[in-house]
């Protein structure tokens, strides 16, 4: 831009400004005051000279939407009192005329201009603006001229400052609103240009999409931009796109290699990225994204550059053009200083400098790497091995045999197989078997295998692509391509289970519990593609999907984002999936239903196979582990006897939910303190949800809907105050005024999520992760448990899930819709609303975590302690009163190391109730003791008399007593013979030593 010109457009914004209240740092602060009553916002006004009636006039430059709908409070600042003599004029968004009667002069007075009502439930409010409320006297308008809408002369009230409860709830100066007059003088100066382009500092984050700053009619930059990093920095700025006379379509940008004039150094342009335009997905994947902008709308444009530490400290000039659809081209002057000083950690240790943008497009943990305890997978002919189990393939590619050599008790891997299919796993369509036309191994890494089989028959061809990983997890992507015109029956994945492996089941409709008949149907208002059946030691779950596939929200938030039906497994409503009984081995059926096809119709039919156990069970970890939930000085925790402290969001060291990054000092002295006890401390840190404390949500707002769920808004006050609308409100702390909202199903915040947890376990020492439900998916958990290994070996993970089986949530059973993730998990904790009254079987399925090789923890209510014994769980401290302690002590002084965990299920368990609802279940020390847990679901006291087998046991029934020790809050002290009957009381149990 030429001097000329720049001096006529600053004459015109400047002029228009100097007619109005400029703002600036100094108009603009915090005060305190109530909020919950009075609003996040004030303006403070002085009042010098008596009168009966003065004017404030105030040129606030709100972005809120009609503000002369809403309320305004004016409180003598002296008194507190509210002043109810006030009357407004003209009130839009940028200014107000309010007239009051001062009370004591001179003095301040307050006015409240979005005073806010809060309603809805504690943790997720509804937040109303009332209107304008009426309180003035008759008599005190008719006495100062104020009723016939026409404003007379009145002393006038001088304008202190704008202040805003906190620094977080400041409008200035980024929403600020530039005024009518200034943007029509800002497009009177630049009359050719379409769309307008302005410079900002990563300081001051573009936050407003349907206004201007003010600050940048002040500003007055939009072709050149100056900016300071050091060495080793990951440097960030903006541009901000205003499509002022036309909708824009398609942003691009290019750029120059930065140099240095006196050295010839260059900053090369591939160094420059924007994070609106390009990135690496979840996947891995490069993409293009297209960036457009609406008329009349602002676009921010988020640049970063990496500055290598080598780089000679000067001045690096270049630029960076901007192109669209049928559009001026423009170009923008680039010029950074580099420092001498060299940046910790490119700058990601302050979050300040939004150089953890770039961690948006990271690749960390995508390898095919093994992750402990899996071993590296061997393939032998259509053979895979992998940890406990065998799959053989079919020359078609689909499953002919999957075998399980992990032994009922679920503690090791035998040597003696167990077959979980009856006849190989088939797809089957009109047109007759297949015939195989080619098999090809595509991928051979240590933690996947992969493969591509083309087959035919008369009226399809079939390409299947297929992999199994080291967990086994195994994915096929089957397509099939109509070879004519015609009708079809059905088109059917079918599996046909051994005779005995389909005990249990869970889905689709289904609480955890016996294997029974199913016939289910397709429909959005459930959170239900996968069916999990199974025994302890052998099972499946097959979940259903097509190349449409976007992972849903869950929880509450379900029916905001819903499951996209598959549709060639849907087919209209016509689909669904079928269980039965066939005297023996259990039938499967995914069916599709009758359709008609045109010659070259492609029909997708994905699907994946999760073979269970995952792994064998760690029950010296289950006794050595201990958990206290709860922030509290550390040495208190250690003399409670826990091991291991979950810090959750909401407290002094984590105060914002799964956003960790603002108490890190704190934070990492706490952990040190625990470390040096031998603790360990987990974190809650997931990725459902984002607080609004997060540094960079603007950022990540200016990508569209790919961070966050698009969603109606509302919320708490801060949310409508500072967001445009198309959000989603999630979790809120009242205490905290800490206010989330909904991340979208899978995006690029999964990739800096993965940094983030790197930087913590690197910078802070966390001890692993406690995740509050899953919004993730299977990939991205593989990745967290990666970086944790490599860090940090000992890390670990526990998830927390509430209930989810009800119509809010989609009707889910939470351990089938985080199944895939389980073979990353140390722990389960489920959870809120988990009816602990229901039977053993549901206990086995849903709560346990056995069947899939974890073990886990109650919660609801404190659980069932004795019933939980059964499975090798407790509560969880301090929760509902929980305390471990007694019990912990107990299994100190018996020994509950080492010793080997026969669960009821067992079939050879040497210790038998004889009764179905009253269970056994054992943790021996052959030859020296066994501790049995009793617990009944009986309705009543239940009398049982032991079978026991003492050769199993390796102790002599003459010699030893069944002694229940007292441990408080359990048991009181009791002795039997090993002959006598046991009175297990209802809803209760034993702990009974035999040595």
């Amino acid at each position: 831009m030429n001097k000329t010109f720049a001096t006529i457009i600053g004459c015109l914004l400047g002029g228009t400004l100097m007619a109005q209240e400029k703002p600036s740092a100094a108009l603009y602060g915090t005060g305190t005051w109530d909020a919950d009553s009075l609003g996040n916002h004030r303006v403070v006004v002085s009042v010098e000279k008596p009168g009966d009636a003065v004017l404030a006039s105030l040129e606030w430059r709100r972005r809120d939407e009609d503000p002369e709908k809403k309320n305004l409070i004016v409180v003598d600042a002296k008194t507190g009192q509210r002043i109810t003599n006030v009357c407004r004029f003209t009130v839009n968004r940028e200014r107000g005329e309010v007239v009051f009667q001062p009370q004591t002069v001179p003095g301040d007075y307050y006015i409240y201009y979005l005073k806010n009502v809060s309603g809805g439930r504690r943790y997720y409010p509804t937040v109303t603006y009332p209107p304008f409320e009426e309180t003035a006297s008759a008599d005190w308008l008719k006495a100062n001229r104020l009723t016939g809408g026409r404003l007379p002369s009145l002393p006038k009230a001088k304008v202190e400052q704008y202040q805003a409860i906190n620094a977080l709830n400041s409008f200035y100066p980024m929403e600020v609103i530039a005024t009518r007059k200034e943007k029509d003088a800002l497009l009177q100066a630049r009359p050719d240009e379409r769309y307008i382009l302005f410079t900002e500092d990563r300081r001051y984050p573009i936050r407003m999409t349907s206004d201007l700053p003010c600050k940048w009619m002040e500003d007055n930059r939009h072709d050149w931009f100056e900016g300071t990093a050091d060495k080793g920095e990951y440097y960030t700025f903006q541009l901000g796109v205003w499509a002022a006379r036309t909708a824009v379509s398609h942003l691009r940008l290019t750029y120059s290699d930065l140099v240095n004039a006196t050295t010839g150094a260059t900053l090369p342009a591939s160094a420059f990225t924007c994070f609106n335009t390009d990135g690496i997905d979840v996947t891995g994947t490069v993409f293009t994204k297209d960036c457009s902008v609406p008329q009349g709308k602002v676009q921010a444009l988020w640049i970063g550059a990496m500055v290598p530490e080598q780089l000679p400290a000067g001045v690096y000039e270049g630029t960076v053009r901007v192109t669209a659809d049928g559009l001026e081209e423009k170009t923008v002057r680039l010029s950074l200083r580099v420092t001498e000083q060299v940046i910790a950690n490119h700058g990601d240790n302050e979050p300040w400098r939004h150089s953890r943008l770039r961690w948006l497009n990271s690749q960390i943990g995508f390898d095919d790497e093994v992750v402990a305890p899996y071993i590296p997978l061997t393939l032998d002919e259509k053979t895979v091995s992998l940890l406990g189990r065998k799959v053989q393939l079919s020359p078609d590619g689909f499953p002919a045999r999957i075998t399980s050599y992990f032994q009922e008790t679920l503690t090791a891997i035998g040597g003696e197989g167990r077959e979980v299919l009856a006849q190989p796993m088939t797809l089957t369509a009109d047109g007759g078997d297949w015939e195989n036309l080619d098999f090809a191994v595509t991928k051979r890494k240590p933690a996947t295998i992969g493969w591509h089989a083309t087959n035919q028959n008369s009226r399809f061809l079939m390409n299947l692509d297929a992999q199994i990983e080291a967990d086994g997890n195994m994915e096929y992507k089957v397509v099939l391509i109509a070879r004519e015109d015609g009708t079809v029956d059905d088109i059917a994945l079918r599996a046909l289970l051994a005779p005995g492996v389909a005990k249990y089941m869970m889905g689709l409709g289904e609480k955890g519990g016996y294997a029974r008949p199913i016939d289910w149907k397709w429909d959005v208002k459930k959170n239900q593609d996968a069916l999990w059946t199974g025994d302890v030691n052998a099972g499946l779950q097959l979940r259903f999907y097509d190349d449409r596939y976007e992972r849903p929200l869950n929880t509450n938030f379900y029916h905001q984002k819903p499951l996209h039906i598959p549709v060639s497994w849907s087919n209209e409503g016509k689909g669904g999936i079928r269980m039965e009984n066939q005297s023996g081995p259990t039938a499967v059926s995914a069916y599709s239903g009758r359709r008609t096809v045109k010659k070259g119709d492609r029909l997708c039919f994905y699907f994946n196979v999760l073979i269970t156990p995952f792994r064998t069970i760690n029950t010296n970890k289950q006794w050595h582990d201990r958990y206290f939930h709860g922030y509290q000085f550390i040495d208190q925790t250690k003399a409670f006897g826990a091991t291991v402290v979950n810090v959750h969001h909401a407290t002094a060291i984590n105060p914002f939910i799964n956003y960790p990054f603002l108490r890190t000092e704190a934070m990492k002295a706490y952990i040190d303190g625990a470390h040096a006890m031998d603790m360990k401390v987990k974190i809650y840190n997931t990725v459902r949800e984002l607080s609004n404390s997060c540094v960079e949500l603007f950022a990540l707002r200016s990508l569209g809907n790919e961070i966050f769920s698009e969603g109606p808004g509302g919320g708490f006050s801060w949310l409508q105050e500072h967001l445009d609308q198309n959000y989603i409100g999630a979790w809120f702390v009242p205490e905290l005024k800490d206010a989330a909202i909904v991340n979208s199903g899978v995006s690029r915040w999964h990739n800096y999520y993965m940094e983030g947890l790197d930087w913590l376990l690197k910078n802070v020492g966390i001890d692993g992760l406690y995740i509050d439900d899953l919004a993730f998916d299977r990939m991205s958990m593989k990745r967290v448990r990666k970086i944790l290994n490599r860090t940090n070996p000992g890390a670990m993970i526990d998830l927390h899930s509430a209930n989810q089986y009800n119509e809010r949530d989609g009707f889910a059973n939470s351990a089938n819709l985080y199944l895939e993730h389980f073979p990353y998990l140390d722990r389960l904790w489920f959870g809120e609303y988990f009816d602990y009254d229901l039977p053993p079987e549901f206990w086995m399925v849903e709560v346990s975590g056995l069947p899939y090789g974890l073990m886990g923890e109650m919660l609801w209510e404190g659980g069932n302690k004795w019933r939980g014994m059964l499975y090798g769980m407790t509560g969880r401290n301090p929760g509902y009163g929980v305390d471990n302690r007694p019990l912990w002590n107990f299994w100190d002084r018996f020994g509950m190391k080492d010793s080997e965990m026969i669960g009821y299920w067992v079939s050879d368990n040497p210790v038998k109730t004889g009764k179905d609802k009253t269970l056994a279940t054992i943790y021996r020390h052959k030859g020296r003791k066994t501790l049995i847990s009793l617990a009944t679901w009986e309705e009543q006291d239940a009398a049982v008399q032991l079978s026991i087998d003492w050769n199993a046991l390796g102790l002599d029934a003459r010699k030893v007593t069944l002694h229940a020790p007292a441990i408080e809050n359990f048991q009181e002290e009791k002795t039997w013979r090993p002959d006598e009957t046991i009175v297990v009381p209802k809803g209760k149990g034993w702990l009974i030593v035999v040595e």
